[in-house]
Formats: structure tokens, sequence, C-alpha cells
């Protein structure tokens, strides 16, 4: 079931009317995004599987501007996941009483459907380190390496393909701002030259499976690996757990001094396999709440 009723066509521009469970903020402000930026007029403007893409929200319509019927079918009806009922996944969610208060203020979030090798690149960057700098790390990569687009005559970049990084060094990448990541991009670099269906066969593979190939590269811990499969693999029963889930998890769950690897499998073990979308609404309403 689709989350809108119809589509229009405005000129260059595209209407979805009557979305439900779609607001801006609620998808690029919540951390499974970094090439997202809001604009002084309110809409987002984003870079995306080599396009650009300006998006604005206006009462219950969704406008994506200067896009093509073929490039909406194509790229953006799966990138922001709009077959999929989220008024279902929320109404099953909300059985938890924690989970409804999450869902409540997070409800127009959307699980977005991203490029794998990007995406893994972009969470190596994002261990230890803080949203702003890496979106300034991702940006400065796309920039040196990535192909130049203009929307409105301004410039943006796409990230870069692998082939666009194979000159990329490690000295090349630290000055991206990336630091002792640097290394662990370009080894993943080098093993995806090497073998260029690597990341379609890992995401072929079960959750479990999954997420242990991925933790066999360089710089992929357990949250990163369930964040690359939350985000870019469809693997909606991984439950990464950073410091604002395990906050929330302790604060209405678990007990205070459970630890990482246990609230995982808890979350995944009580969510199933809406686990990865039960972490998200925990996630947000924990950051934006300061959950302590």
């Amino acid at each position: 079931m689709s989350s809108y009723s119809k589509i229009e066509i405005s000129g260059p521009d595209i209407i979805i009317k009557d979305i439900q469970n779609f607001e801006l903020r609620d998808i690029f402000d919540c951390g499974q995004a970094f090439r997202w930026n809001k604009t002084e007029s309110g809409s987002y403007i984003g870079v995306a599987f080599g396009r650009v893409l300006e998006v604005r929200k206006r009462e219950n319509d969704v406008i994506f501007y200067d896009c093509s019927m073929e490039e909406f079918n194509n790229t953006w009806i799966e990138y922001f996941d709009l077959e999929r009922d989220y008024s279902k996944i929320i109404e099953e969610l909300s059985v938890d009483e924690t989970l409804k208060m999450a869902c409540d203020f997070g409800k127009g979030m959307r699980l977005l459907q991203q490029e794998p090798f990007e995406l893994t690149i972009s969470f190596i960057i994002s261990a230890n380190n803080q949203i702003p700098r890496i979106k300034r790390s991702i940006e400065r990569i796309s920039e040196r390496w990535g192909r130049k687009i203009y929307y409105k005559g301004n410039e943006y970049y796409a990230f870069p393909t692998v082939d666009e990084l194979r000159e990329a060094g490690i000295e090349e990448l630290e000055q991206c701002g990336v630091g002792f990541r640097a290394k662990y991009i370009y080894e993943t670099i080098q093993r995806v030259l090497s073998d260029k269906d690597i990341l379609n066969r890992i995401k072929s593979l079960d959750d479990d499976g999954c997420h242990k190939e991925l933790m066999e590269f360089k710089g992929i811990g357990p949250k990163v690996a369930d964040c690359i499969m939350l985000f870019s693999m469809q693997k909606y029963s991984a439950f990464p757990v950073d410091v604002w889930v395990k906050r929330a998890m302790q604060h209405f769950y678990v007990a205070p001094d459970v630890t990482l690897p246990k609230i995982r499998k808890y979350g995944r073990e009580k969510f199933g396999e809406l686990g990865g979308f039960a972490q998200q609404y925990l996630f947000y309403y924990a950051r934006e709440n300061n959950i302590l």
C-alpha cells in the first residue's frame, strides 16, 4: 500500500498529494543520511544516486522540484520508501507504550533506501564522530573525486564511485578530515575494487549473515554494520545501538548495567522484523528530548 493518494505533474515538478508519515525534518535529521541540508526557504536539498533533489513539504503534499517522472519512478519512490505503509508499522509498534510515545513524536520519519557503497564509507566515517564533521568529510571526498552536478546555478557533487576513488590514497583521504578512519576507508575501497559485487552479495544474505560479513571490513563494528544493513540493505531486524539508543533502552526497558551487545540482542528479540524501525523512533525521540 502506498503512502499517498496520487501524483501530479506541475511543469518540471512532481507533487505527491495527501502523503502520510512524511516530514522532512524527521527524515533528514534523524542521523541516517548526511547529504541533505535545509535551505533558508524551508526546503531540503540533497544528493543521492548521482542526482540533486530539492524537496519541500506544503501542507499534506510534497513537492519534488525539477524531477522527471522517470527519475521519480526509478530513484525516489524506492529511496523514500514510498510504497511502504508506515501507518501500519506505527500501529504495530504502538502496542508498546514507550514506542507509541516515540512514534507519535517522530511519525513523519522514513527509512531511506541508500546506495550501499556510499553508505558503507559514510558510516565508517561516522564512528566516534560528530554529524557536522561527518558531513564535511563526505562533502570533501565528493568534491575531490565525485562528479560535478549543477542545480539552479549552484555546484553539487555526487558521491564518487569506487572506480573514481581508485587513486585515492590514505594521505589524500586524511586531507578530507576523516582522521584515523582514512586507512579503513582505503582498505574498503581496495576490497570493493577487487570484488565489485561484494556488497550486493552481502546484501543478499540473511540478516545475521549480512551483519557478520560487514564486520569483516576494517573499521566496521556492530553498530556501524547495523546502520549499513538498515539504511542501504533493507535488513529491518538490524538494531544499531549508539549512546542515545543505549540511554533510551536503559531508561525504558533494561537495567542500567546491561552491555551494548545485550541491548542489541534484547532489541532484536523484542521488536523482531520491525527492530530497525523501532530503533529509529527510539533514537530520534531520545536524542531530541535529551533522554539521560
